[in-house]
């Protein structure tokens, strides 16, 4: 019997050929922890035992979810994750450096074929780049920082096969919610989704990133995808190290098989307070909003901003919405300022935050909105709370479809604006 992507990459980092459904003891290419997680990954590493990371080049602490220090207790605890790195000689990247899931692909620290965890729940994004990576616990990831390794029970896949190519004003970020409220928030629990089809292989790697980003939204432990001509032409220049893609077999066994034609997508958003809430744009045009976010490790890569900058170009957004731009990373910042995007952004309107997850978790305090508050966002969940106030209501979607909301001041169809 064949095997999958997911089976083949726990297999090889386990030493020892395994199915879905076994639990295996397997060597991790890279462990990442972020800020935001409490208590923090290295307190427990202390509270473990543990005196010296396995490898310092293979572990990288990210200060991004609250890279301003909003507080005196952040500011000190950032202080713990700065004074952690400096004794171990481990990856540290620094407040405005960006998002953790987007600086580690941009980094070359993932690559294809490799198994990488992280302490934030959206590290299933590196499957875009062919890597089996997950979300743990601090427990977790201090355990593989100490050893190097952790224990994984093998998912099944669910293979989404994705036909035809996404029409004009709809983007990557319109399917993945497509396909999250098909299967439900919890219709891939503890399976690895695996996207392949021609709609796949249009992306580019921007989109891509976004539709792995998200696969735990449908419960999902890993999004993978096979690395392409696409994949190898953007790990050049990136990968400082020697990879080895891995493709399914023809005759690997999936959990199921679901066959989606794109071709006739609409945008798609999704309402509070559910991920899987989702609709069509036309069933929610009209509702009005008070705020807009162009933000986090889902859709504010330079792809994303550049896309939000065509409809805004020329045009003010409306008086009664505030604009919350936050660029995924430094360099993704760079460019944008380069190329003009941000200041068509700016000339709109926009408030920029700094690189990395504000006006997404609300950790960061920035771009918290006020009780009743109706916000149109490009992140990955619209749960109760999600920007810091309980009170507030959250709709995901792409950044195309948040621009125009921003514009009418009510969730509006990006297609009237798409050039």
């Amino acid at each position: 019997m064949g095997k999958t992507i997911a089976e083949k990459i726990l297999g090889k980092h386990a030493g020892k050929n395994t199915a879905a459904g076994e639990i295996v003891m397997a060597d991790v290419d890279f462990i990442m922890s972020v800020d935001g997680n409490r208590p923090l990954s290295i307190q427990v590493f202390r509270e473990m035992g543990g005196k010296n990371l396995f490898d310092p080049k293979k572990f990288a602490l990210v200060i991004d979810h609250a890279p301003s220090s909003p507080t005196a207790t952040v500011a000190n605890t950032l202080k713990l994750v700065r004074q952690f790195a400096r004794e171990q000689g481990c990856i540290l990247y620094e407040a405005g450096e960006g998002s953790c899931h987007q600086l580690l692909p941009e980094r070359g620290h993932v690559l294809p074929g490799d198994l990488v965890i992280g302490t934030d729940s959206h590290t299933c994004t590196y499957g875009a780049l062919n890597v089996f990576s997950t979300g743990v616990g601090v427990s977790d990831a201090a355990a593989a920082m100490i050893s190097g390794k952790l224990w994984f029970k093998v998912p099944e896949t669910i293979r989404f096969v994705l036909k035809g190519r996404l029409p004009a004003g709809v983007y990557a970020k319109d399917l993945i919610l497509h396909l999250i409220g098909s299967v439900t928030a919890d219709g891939a629990t503890y399976k690895a989704a695996e996207y392949v089809g021609e709609a796949i292989s249009a992306l580019s790697m921007d989109g891509r990133l976004t539709i792995s980003n998200m696969a735990v939204e449908m419960g999902a432990k890993a999004g993978l995808m096979e690395a392409d001509g696409k994949t190898l032409a953007w790990l050049k220049g990136r990968a400082a190290r020697p990879f080895e893609p891995v493709v399914s077999d023809p005759d690997a066994r999936f959990a199921d098989v679901l066959e989606y034609d794109v071709s006739k997508l609409t945008p798609q958003v999704a309402l509070p307070h559910r991920v899987d809430n989702v609709v069509p744009v036309e069933e929610a045009l009209g509702r009005p909003i008070q705020q807009a976010n162009i933000v986090a490790c889902t859709n504010s890569r330079l792809e994303d901003l550049e896309i939000a900058a065509s409809i805004l170009a020329g045009r003010r957004v409306h008086p009664g919405v505030r604009l919350y731009v936050v660029p995924a990373s430094r360099p993704v910042q760079m460019e944008a300022l380069r190329r003009g995007i941000l200041q068509t952004l700016l000339e709109a309107g926009g408030i920029l935050g700094v690189p990395g997850c504000g006006a997404c978790s609300g950790g960061s305090h920035f771009g918290v909105a006020a009780d009743g508050d109706h916000v149109i966002t490009t992140a990955n969940r619209n749960f109760r709370g999600r920007v810091a106030n309980p009170e507030a209501f959250i709709t995901l979607a792409s950044p195309a479809t948040v621009a125009a909301s921003a514009l009418e001041g009510k969730i509006a169809d990006c297609r009237k604006y798409v050039r």
